[in-house]
């Protein structure tokens, strides 16, 4: 009598499909927007560089802004995780990381990530890009850092003043981000690390040293 053999369960081989298609689709997104913009591309433009057919894009995607949205929500959740953590930076743990010539480490972590998805924002920040993302980097990154590390009076103060000291800091530590990722992240996450801290506590007229 034969033996019955049990075929291997559907479903982890349908979730690997998905993430081969999701992956191609990205790559697909990332080099059509650096070489035609986003408005430009269209969902047969996908296909045809991912090498999938419509079928597939639709059972996952309704349209090319569905996508782009999924991928960037994809970026936000991650950074969600070290959003978290980043309510426990105080202004003390900067100075005693600075006074120690040492990069932060919740700061090496997130520039980690970011140079791994150097490739996708550097497409989705670029001119052809989605101009809707930036601000959504910046308020959670850029400004949850500077709100955590403000003295403890001024975290809750409404002050127009304070608001743009924020705002300020904020779309400075953007600007080095998008700086960055724009020269193809040359420098490493540690140095990247201590550069966002130092250029937290540099001062006017004060020598522009690492």
């Amino acid at each position: 009598m034969a033996t019955a053999t049990c075929a291997p369960p559907a479903a982890p081989c349908e979730d690997r499909r998905i993430t081969r298609s999701k992956r191609a689709l990205r790559g697909a997104l990332i080099e059509l927007v650096e070489e035609r913009g986003f408005d430009a591309v269209t969902v047969n433009d996908l296909c045809e560089r991912a090498d999938l057919n419509r079928g597939t894009f639709y059972n996952h995607f309704s349209d090319k802004e569905h996508l782009l949205a999924v991928l960037e929500d994809e970026v936000m959740a991650d950074i969600g995780l070290l959003q978290g953590r980043m309510h426990d930076i105080t202004l003390s743990d900067m100075l005693a990381y600075r006074v120690a010539k040492r990069p932060l480490p919740l700061l090496v972590e997130l520039f980690e990530y970011l140079r791994d998805e150097s490739d996708f924002l550097h497409a989705v920040l670029g001119p052809g890009g989605d101009a809707s993302f930036g601000p959504r980097l910046r308020e959670a990154v850029c400004e949850n850092l500077v709100q955590n590390i403000l003295h403890e009076k001024y975290r809750n103060d409404p002050s127009p003043f304070v608001g743009y000291y924020v705002a300020f800091y904020a779309a400075a530590y953007l600007g080095i981000i998008a700086h960055w990722i724009e020269r193809g992240t040359p420098e490493t996450p540690e140095t990247m690390a201590r550069v966002a801290m130092r250029l937290f506590f540099i001062k006017p007229g004060e020598s522009i040293e690492l």
